[in-house]
């Protein structure tokens, strides 16, 4: 997956070993599908090309879908700071707001890495579900964490909704013409509740 931000680089010598030989996987896979299709490339193609072992491959991939979200881990990782090590006094959703502008709106710009990247995943039904189980096992993730600093049940139905709806703003972003403007709104919604634009006249009943 193109990065919109690094994570820490790995402190030992066998950690960083294993995070470039895991690198290398990514990068060799999503290479290959970009230029061939997701389908048309299988697994032993794909270690040859990183110069691994299928075995090698498996140990950081357990299945194929995840070698084109090779990031996933770490962006849940992110995402749970942002709640849980947000400044005091800040808000859960400014919070969600701030991660969602630093780490996701990179993949709103004209980057053609990203263009292809997004084509790939729309273009393949075996990436569309897994990317949908991804978002759906980040959400429960982020709304156990929310419920967490708000004392909450980790099952309350609001911390759920406000989890899915941080998580949905930056996809919803993409069609508009300034992507960044149209999360921030979409997060003071989140923060304040809904208010209609001050250009639009509120209907009347009956009228």
């Amino acid at each position: 997956m193109p990065e919109s931000q690094s994570p820490t680089a790995p402190t030992g010598r066998r950690e960083r070993k294993k995070a470039a030989t895991r690198q290398a996987i990514a990068d060799a896979a999503l290479r290959l599908f970009l230029e061939r299709g997701y389908d048309d490339v299988g697994i032993r193609e794909i270690a040859d090309e990183a110069d691994v072992s299928t075995t090698t491959l498996f140990k950081h991939f357990p299945v194929k879908e995840a070698l084109v979200f090779d990031e996933e881990a770490d962006q849940e990782a992110r995402l749970l700071a942002a709640v849980r090590e947000r400044p005091a006094g800040q808000s859960i959703p400014a919070a969600l707001c701030e991660h969602a502008l630093r780490y996701r709106m990179a993949a709103t710009g004209t980057d053609a890495r990203f263009t292809a990247f997004f084509e790939l995943i729309n273009t393949t039904p075996a990436l569309r579900d897994y990317v949908q189980a991804m978002w759906l096992r980040h959400t429960g993730a982020l709304a156990r964490a929310i419920a967490q600093e708000c004392g909450l049940p980790e099952d309350d139905p609001g911390c759920t909704a406000l989890a899915h709806f941080a998580l949905e703003a930056p996809r919803v972003a993409r069609g508009h013409d300034d992507p960044r403007q149209a999360v921030t709104r979409a997060f003071d919604l989140l923060e304040h509740g809904w208010q209609p634009t001050p250009s639009k006249r509120t209907r009347s009943s009956g009228r």
